[in-house]
């Protein structure tokens, strides 16, 4: 790789991340690159490759510079075990990364944390200790335990390390992604970004590595256009994973080397981001690893003639969530509608909405008795139901059909 001038000064080198690579190659999963056609054409993009780090172990690249880090701990500071404090993936990261090098881990988790996330952290094998109401508290208690019981505190991303780790990614992504012009890459505290971006930049500075942040956590553009960090007073957005109020002081800095640009995306383009993903790429990413693909399909970037690399980050989202997302992204898209409908002679007159719907080719996902309002008619029961198709006007026609039974009339739906 021909180095970018100055790089040899910066705090993470690409010789920090082939040192990286070869001390993770045996532990991590050379996570797949998926071309797909579907979202060239959508993006206007030559091609597009999605590298799915959605397969990884754990269900996200934070195994990679987790171990990477703890890799490299002393025998003392091995016994002596490590902490960390996580809501998500770097809880799973840390702990499996324990287990692998024998290490006793802690993870401080907030109370908010998900019974299924914090089970998942102790499978595999950590301790997980319930702090604080909110991630902040369980981030102090862990720095104050550490700095009681001699535990080494392992950062989520504001340490070499683990940036290094992460841009183990990108040494593979221009193995298996050579022609790559454009890569996008969520932004959360930054060490995913500022690892990629070392690696990409060392090798072709022409390479455009872009940041992609939920707008409700949108710390990152007006930090590296203001050269200085910036820090939310809060977050709002669906991307948990990814929202974080700022970057640190090390990422800041790589970040400022080697990333062009930072853009944003709405939780609902993320929400579309991740049904269709699930539609046409056939794989399941949480809300943080569907950010990059929302924000390649958004009328904020342009593309054009370039390939372009989507870093799928994560895959830990549970069903119901899932659920939830991608019947938020087909109502984007316009393939959803709920309708709300005047039914007489309920409930023997279930069968007829279900013919009229199945007539027209369309998917019937709710239907349900609904509570009764003011302006609902005395003689007839308010239904509520929910209709999949494969667009407006599919979906209109569904909606003319349920219209024209004798026993139905549709009062509102969502189309209008």
């Amino acid at each position: 790789m021909n180095e970018v001038d100055g790089m040899n000064d910066s705090l993470v080198t690409v010789d920090d991340v082939e040192a990286a690579h070869e001390r993770i190659a045996d532990v991590v999963h050379r996570t797949p690159l998926d071309t797909s056609r579907t979202f060239a054409n959508m993006s206007g993009a030559a091609s597009v490759g999605l590298k799915l780090e959605n397969v990884q172990r754990t269900g996200s690249f934070k195994i990679r510079g987790a171990y990477n880090r703890m890799a490299q701990l002393s025998a003392e500071e091995r016994e002596a075990g490590v902490i960390a404090s996580s809501a998500g993936n770097h809880a799973q990261g840390v702990a499996l990364a324990g287990q692998l090098l024998d290490i006793e881990t802690t993870i401080v988790v907030p109370e908010v944390t998900p019974a299924a996330k914090i089970e998942a952290t102790r499978g595999y094998g950590a301790e997980v200790v319930v702090e604080g109401e909110i991630y902040e508290r369980s981030y102090e208690y862990a720095l104050e335990r550490a700095a009681e019981t001699g535990e080494t505190f392992v950062h989520p991303f504001d340490d070499e390390a683990i940036i290094a780790g992460q841009g183990t990614i990108g040494l593979e992504l221009l193995e298996q992604y050579p022609d790559l012009d454009t890569v996008l890459v969520a932004i959360g505290g930054g060490g995913l970004i500022s690892g990629i971006g070392t690696v990409l930049k060392a090798h072709d500075p022409d390479i455009r590595v872009i940041g992609i942040q939920p707008e409700g956590a949108a710390h990152a553009k007006p930090s590296l256009e203001g050269d200085e960090i910036h820090e939310l007073e809060g977050v709002d957005t669906v991307a948990e994973g990814i929202a974080d109020t700022r970057m640190l002081t090390k990422t800041f800095t790589v970040a400022s080397e080697v990333v062009d640009d930072a853009v944003s995306v709405s939780d609902t383009e993320i929400a579309t981001g991740v049904t269709l993903l699930a539609e046409r790429a056939k794989t399941v990413a949480e809300s943080a690893g569907a950010a990059p693909l929302a924000a390649a399909l958004s009328d904020d970037l342009d593309l054009e003639g370039d390939h372009v690399g989507v870093v799928i980050s994560g895959g830990n989202v549970n069903l119901t969530e899932h659920a939830e997302l991608t019947r938020t992204g087909l109502h984007d898209l316009e393939r959803y509608v709920d309708a709300r409908l005047a039914v007489s002679g309920w409930p023997t007159t279930v069968g007829d909405v279900v013919d009229a719907v199945e007539s027209q080719g369309a998917e019937l996902d709710v239907l349900e008795r609904a509570r009764r309002g003011a302006d609902d008619h005395p003689n007839r029961t308010p239904v509520t139901v929910g209709l999949e198709g494969s667009g407006p006007e599919h979906l209109t026609d569904v909606l003319e059909a349920l219209d024209d039974l004798e026993s139905v009339a549709v009062v509102e739906h969502s189309l209008e």
